[in-house]
């Protein structure tokens, strides 16, 4: 992908997500009516679930509305992950926090939570959600998933949740998360794939949205990617497609339905979320 194609999706991000961010600053719990029990901002977040569909009650019940509230992720990562003290942690694109702080509590006071975004608003929110928990062993940095900022063999476990797949350059992400994981490190993934060909003219479009299909990437396609930036034993530990009447309440995708003169059925099967493992030899 050219080098401007990539900034104008990492604009689009940025502004997307900063203005999520924003919302939540400004308005910590009453924001479009954030809470554990919703998605943050409903029908502008994407495919993005609420925190109470995606992680167990004792995972969350302790945690402030302004970290559930903007959970704008598509699974858990940290489930699969079995995180172990002392173990360093990095999160790509870890927007409000919410894997962080579950990752935080795992690898415990010797272990240590990095959390990289792009988004400025994002970290600030972030920081300051870490600073109401009095967490220590997180830290949330500026920076991009294409050009991590950290050195060589530096991480014991990468997670993600519904980032990768807004990348413009995934070849690029795959080849930075190797680099920076040690020997025997492992990647735990949950993102938005697509099952098949999607109907004629809609990929192109979804690419060029910065929601949570953004630039979603056919599976074996993603995996194989994975597997070309050095990654082995690549394993899909759960998938779940979304059904007409999830799509119903996404507002981004309501329109290119209508633009293309398609209905919802036409996506049935087509578009899941799935969670994976991955580890570096």
């Amino acid at each position: 992908m050219e080098n401007q194609d990539r900034e104008q999706i990492q604009s689009a991000v940025r502004e997307k997500y900063g203005h999520l961010a924003n919302k939540q600053l400004e308005q910590p719990v009453q924001a479009c009516g954030c809470g554990a029990g919703s998605s943050c901002c409903a029908g502008e977040t994407g495919l993005a679930e609420s925190a109470v569909d995606l992680y167990t009650g004792a995972q969350i019940s302790d945690l402030p509305d302004s970290v559930t509230g903007i959970a704008l992720g598509c699974g858990n990562p940290t489930a699969i992950s079995e995180l172990r003290e002392g173990e360093t942690v990095l999160d790509l694109g870890s927007g409000g926090g919410i894997d962080c702080f579950l990752a935080a509590k795992q690898v415990g006071p010797n272990g240590y939570v990095i959390g990289l975004d792009m988004t400025t608003r994002m970290l600030d929110l972030a920081r300051a959600n870490a600073k109401k928990q009095h967490i220590k062993n997180v830290e949330f940095r500026y920076g991009y998933i294409e050009d991590i900022p950290l050195p060589d063999e530096s991480v014991d476990v990468i997670i993600s949740n519904c980032v990768i797949n807004l990348s413009g350059d995934k070849d690029a992400v795959f080849k930075e998360a190797y680099r920076v994981l040690k020997p025997g490190g492992r990647m735990n993934v949950s993102d938005i794939v697509t099952s098949g060909d999607l109907p004629a003219g809609l990929s192109q479009q979804l690419a060029a949205w910065a929601g949570c299909v953004s630039g979603a990437l056919e599976e074996n396609l993603y995996l194989n990617k994975m597997k070309s930036a050095g990654f082995s034993r690549t394993e899909v530990v759960s998938r779940k497609f979304y059904t007409s009447e999830m799509m119903m309440q996404d507002d981004a995708i309501q329109k290119l339905v209508s633009e293309n003169r398609l209905l919802l059925a036409d996506l049935e099967n087509k578009i899941a979320s799935i969670t994976l493992k991955a580890y570096k030899l």
